[in-house]
């Protein structure tokens, strides 16, 4: 069934053809990497598990990403975080065939990037490292390219996705950073002095609003009904679209931004400048230890110490799909959950 034949001084070709399936062939430097190649394949296809893999060696993991960037992202992503992960991965599998991405190859990035200095902080070497969770992020997106690759791209992963063997690291702890009315003043007289004008709107409406980062900034006019007090969100990181109430000091922040008559973005500033400036006003106000993100936490938890939201009116604010996931934000007092049972 297999065929070995020279081709010039040093190359030799294995041509293997089965009917029923289409013909496979490859060519080698040696007689022996030919034959021992070809006993592979045509033990392979007489057990029916032989996969193409021709693709899968041509194509690198650059490639790969680019077309997903351009081809699956923009159908299925909103916001930019998706590219800041895909550019990480980019930087060290980037020269990988996808056939050479293996769960060695997978484990290795895992470790390296958990002893990566945090790239938030500008002293490498007293900075901290990247998170568990930044980690397992970055893993997640990875797994997702490879299925893409397979389901939608038809490029066979002949050893199926590595990804999905390996142990993740674990979720860092949640952060309880909670910003004191103190603070919270500091931070908005620098957000208001910032030279970027889209800081101050931006902090605001993530408090109020308990929106993400990346669904602040991919938030479009069409998206918002000032008058129904509302804003959807077509994707989310969960993947599911969402509906935002807004509260009144959310509708009279909307209402006093700049509107291009074509509609665009709400909040037309990228991620990494909001990020620089945010940084810039807390070392300003003196303040330590708070990240963008603390700020949906910091809207959440005032959610829940309200007292009149239910936890699934709060999980349908959030966007969480469990409610486990809420579980931090809502603490019943045992006195008053006595006295509601008489």
């Amino acid at each position: 069934m297999a065929n070995i034949e020279r081709r010039g001084d040093y190359q030799w070709r294995a041509l293997i053809r089965k009917q029923g399936f289409p013909t496979q062939s490859r060519t080698f430097t040696n007689r022996r990497d030919a034959e021992a190649w070809a006993r592979q394949v045509e033990a392979e296809l007489d057990r029916g598990l032989f996969m193409p893999r021709r693709d899968a060696e041509r194509t690198t993991f650059n490639h790969l990403a680019k077309r997903f960037a351009e081809e699956y992202a923009p159908i299925h992503y909103r916001g930019a975080g998706w590219k800041h992960k895909l550019a990480r991965l980019q930087a060290r599998l980037g020269k990988y065939a996808i056939a050479a991405i293996t769960t060695t190859v997978v484990t290795e990035y895992r470790d390296a990037r958990l002893v990566d200095p945090d790239p938030r902080y500008t002293d490498a070497a007293s900075a901290p490292r990247v998170s568990g969770a930044t980690v397992k992020t970055e893993l997640d997106l990875l797994s997702k390219v490879l299925d893409v690759a397979s389901k939608e791209f038809g490029i066979n992963l002949p050893n199926g996705n590595p990804c999905r063997l390996i142990r993740k690291p674990k979720d860092s702890a949640h952060r309880e950073r909670r910003l004191s009315s103190d603070e919270a003043t500091r931070l908005l007289a620098e957000c208001a002095a910032s030279q970027n004008p889209w800081l101050r709107p931006t902090v605001l409406l993530a408090v109020e609003t308990a929106m993400r980062q990346g669904e602040l900034l991919a938030l479009r006019w069409q998206d918002v009904d000032l008058q129904g007090r509302i804003a959807t969100l077509p994707m989310t990181k969960n993947g599911e679209a969402r509906t935002i109430p807004l509260t009144s000091a959310a509708i009279a922040i909307l209402q006093g931004l700049p509107r291009d008559i074509k509609g665009g973005a709400v909040l037309p500033v990228k991620q990494q400048t909001l990020q620089s400036a945010f940084r810039l006003a807390c070392g300003r106000a003196a303040i330590t230890g708070l990240r963008f993100h603390d700020l949906r936490h910091e809207s959440l938890s005032r959610l829940a110490e309200r007292g009149d939201l239910s936890v699934f009116e709060l999980a349908a604010i959030s966007g969480h799909k469990t409610l486990q996931m809420l579980k931090r934000y809502t603490h019943v007092e045992v006195k008053k959950l006595a006295a509601k049972l008489g």
